[in-house]
């Protein structure tokens, strides 16, 4: 995709929520281009994550975005040139029973992250994390770049407002930042048992009845975790670009689909037959939701690699492992 793998060479690099799904996945792929990663998240260390084994290549912070003071010092510190702020309050059932941390999380740490990046002028791209539910529920879709943000709920509106902020941060000081809206990601990693894929994959293991929130109608994209992580790096490497700053991407495998078309595929390449139940309580949630990817694929050359049924099979064959381990 038109990224030179020497750029990230000793790059100095900070990840916020480098323990997260995706940002554990980043920070792994980071190290393997010999990057120096310095990462920042609220619990270190964890246990079974795709970074196993890797911790000892990484400067860790444990702390909060929230703290401006550790963010500030983190950049001077390790004198940073790209920030990839991942760290969130990322689950929408989560904010929605504690809107004030959610709040405070997504907004106040994303200007912590602008600000001290604004104050460090070795500073030369910063990507922040949004999410397709900044644009809240559209009637016109899929979601384009130039759609609204108009998210009403707490996660959603969180989203909406950290966007703002980084635009503001573009226009008003030039700071090369860029933001990224991605469809439903999944893969090896994710350990919120709360999501789709894993939740689906764990009741397989365990033999139980996976509990459906929405009517299973509800549709979204899916898209593979390693396709997100080379969307990230392609897009910091290409900030060099004064075309890209201050623009926000897409990123999509353009395909969407229901809960129940995602599990069929899941129980089919699981080899088990379907076990689920359909409550139909899932509240404040957009039913339909999916992205259009156009931008990326012109401005930045970006294509996904995985297709779902692909991605699917990957996905499902480090659960395996994951629970050989675990169990």
């Amino acid at each position: 995709m038109g990224m030179n793998g020497n750029f990230w060479k000793r790059k100095k690099v900070l990840v916020t929520g480098y323990e997260g799904f995706l940002g554990s996945n980043l920070t792994k792929e980071l190290i393997r281009l010999k990057s120096a990663v310095s990462g920042l998240d609220i619990v270190t260390r964890r246990k079974h994550t795709v970074l196993s084994g890797d911790f000892g290549k990484i400067r860790i912070y444990k702390g909060s975005v929230e703290d401006f003071d550790l963010v500030s010092k983190i950049m001077a510190d390790n004198r940073i040139e790209i920030v990839f702020h991942l760290a969130a309050t990322s689950i929408v059932g989560d904010a929605l029973c504690n809107p004030l941390k959610a709040f405070s999380t997504n907004i106040c740490g994303t200007w912590n992250i602008l600000e001290a990046a604004r104050k460090n002028k070795l500073v030369k791209a910063v990507i922040i994390a949004s999410s397709d539910k900044a644009y809240g529920s559209q009637s016109k879709l899929p979601y384009r770049e130039d759609s609204p943000l108009s998210g009403s709920h707490p996660y959603d509106a969180s989203k909406s407002c950290a966007d703002i902020l980084a635009s503001t941060y573009y226009h008003t000081y030039g700071l090369p930042v860029s933001v990224t809206r991605c469809g439903n990601i999944y893969g090896p990693g994710d350990l919120n048992f709360s999501r789709i894929v894993p939740d689906a994959l764990r009741c397989i293991k365990q033999n139980k009845t996976l509990i459906i929130r929405s009517d299973g109608k509800f549709t979204r994209d899916y898209i593979y975790v390693e396709d997100i992580v080379s969307a990230y790096l392609l897009l910091a490497f290409r900030m060099r670009d004064s075309s890209i700053k201050g623009e926000a991407f897409n990123f999509s495998n353009e395909s969407p689909l229901s809960v129940l078309a995602l599990l069929k595929k899941i129980y089919r390449y699981a080899g088990v037959n379907p076990g689920y139940k359909i409550t139909g309580q899932a509240k404040y949630e957009i039913k339909h939701q999916y992205l259009c990817a156009a931008k990326a694929r012109r401005l930045l050359m970006w294509r996904p690699r995985y297709n779902l049924d692909d991605g699917l099979r990957e996905t499902i064959k480090w659960y395996k492992d994951y629970f050989a381990k675990k169990y």
